[in-house]
C-alpha cells in the first residue's frame, strides 16, 4: 500500500482535488508497480491564517 499525502491552501473546488487525486494516484501505481486501488490519498487543507512563508502570514500578504 501507498500512502500520498497531499498539503494544499483551501478553497480549491470538489472538481480540481478529484482530477489531481486521479492523477497522482494513477502515477504512484505505475511508479511503484502498484495496483490502483493499493493506493491512498490524502488531502490536508491548510487556511491562509495557518501558513506563512518567511514569517509572514499568507492572509497578511493578500492584506497588504
Amino acid at each position: 500500500m501507498v500512502v500520498l499525502k497531499v498539503t494544499l491552501l483551501e478553497g480549491r473546488s470538489l472538481e480540481k482535488k478529484r482530477e489531481l487525486a486521479r492523477r497522482l494516484s494513477e502515477a504512484a501505481a505505475r511508479h511503484f508497480g502498484e495496483d490502483l486501488q493499493e493506493i491512498r490519498l490524502v488531502f490536508y487543507e491548510v487556511s491562509k491564517d495557518d501558513w506563512a512563508v518567511g514569517g509572514v502570514l499568507l492572509r497578511d500578504k493578500e492584506e497588504a
